[in-house]
């Protein structure tokens, strides 16, 4: 016997559709940025709403000035919406990696890290008896952080960690570390270091990095007036507007061996207990992906050794 009065039968299930809808305007703030989302229009959006606002028989939204935010309901909805989504995705990123032919692996990186060492931190993701295809995205640490927990990423190698007390869901293992260096295209007066660096003019990396932050407090206590002509991202740029314009640059002491490799490159000196860290951070519901695992569980010693 259907013990259900009509008004519990119409509540026992839900359009997800329109929750799934109602969950991406939450999330983009608005209708619009929900439609372009989606590739629907905003009156497709609204519609929708209204029909799980019938649904829920409360209203989710409520004005606030220009925008939308949503009602005391809509907290409530959007809360279990968000926990629901979350976990299909999850259910569908792992589902995903197993059953591709080639094992899927997205790794965001941090752009201020060194290339060369990031590339061996990688070779651990590839063995031999395994096929794998590997998509690497360049970016900042907050934006790269946004679209892990997006799952658009299933790892990223920063120099930033994270605190997973704060940061539910998310774990971060430290790689390795490597020292920082100063350099230039010619040598600097024969002064000692580091009162050599306020004879020229200084490159380092972009102060919303975390070694950029680092260079900047050690610059400040070690009581040095230096001019800072510009801050990079990218290492070899530095290198090549630092010649350019007869500057002093940085970069990890690992460089020396590389592309630092010039007889016209000198290495001025070296900073102490300033280090370049190479932090792996990755979801939990990425802790058994092989590929995580391996880079994770790989002994770097080697390649983060000084020379």
């Amino acid at each position: 016997m259907d013990c259900l009065s009509g008004s519990e039968k119409r509540m026992s299930h839900i359009n997800y559709n329109h929750l799934y809808y109602f969950w991406q305007v939450c999330k983009e703030g608005s209708v619009v940025g929900a439609a372009e989302a989606l590739y629907l229009t905003p009156q497709t959006i609204t519609g929708q709403i209204k029909a799980l606002e019938e649904r829920l028989q409360g209203k989710l939204f409520r004005r606030q000035g220009r925008g939308l935010v949503p009602s005391e309901l809509g907290q409530l909805v959007f809360r279990y919406a968000d926990r629901m989504f979350t976990l299909s995705q999850e259910m569908l990123d792992i589902v995903n990696y197993r059953k591709e032919s080639s094992l899927l692996f997205d790794v965001g990186i941090a752009d201020a890290l060194s290339k060369r060492l990031v590339s061996g931190v990688l070779d651990a993701a590839v063995v031999e008896d395994e096929q794998i295809h590997l998509r690497c995205f360049e970016s900042t640490h907050e934006m790269l952080l946004e679209q892990l927990s997006q799952h658009k990423l299933d790892m990223i190698i920063s120099d930033c960690p994270i605190d997973s007390t704060q940061q539910e869901g998310l774990f971060s293992v430290k790689i390795g570390e490597c020292g920082i260096s100063f350099w230039s295209q010619n040598p600097v007066p024969d002064l000692p270091f580091p009162a050599c660096l306020e004879t020229r003019r200084l490159l380092i990396p972009g102060r919303r990095s975390m070694l950029g932050r680092k260079i900047l407090n050690w610059i400040n206590t070690q009581g040095l007036k230096v001019e800072i002509l510009g801050e990079f991202d990218d290492a070899a740029l530095m290198k090549a507007f630092g010649a350019a314009h007869n500057a002093i640059f940085v970069a990890p002491t690992l460089y020396g061996q590389d592309i630092y490799n010039d007889e016209n490159i000198v290495e001025i000196g070296r900073i102490e207990n300033v280090m370049e860290e190479y932090h792996a951070i990755f979801a939990e519901r990425m802790i058994q992906h092989p590929a995580v695992q391996r880079v994770c569980n790989r002994d770097y010693s080697a390649l983060f050794k000084e020379i």
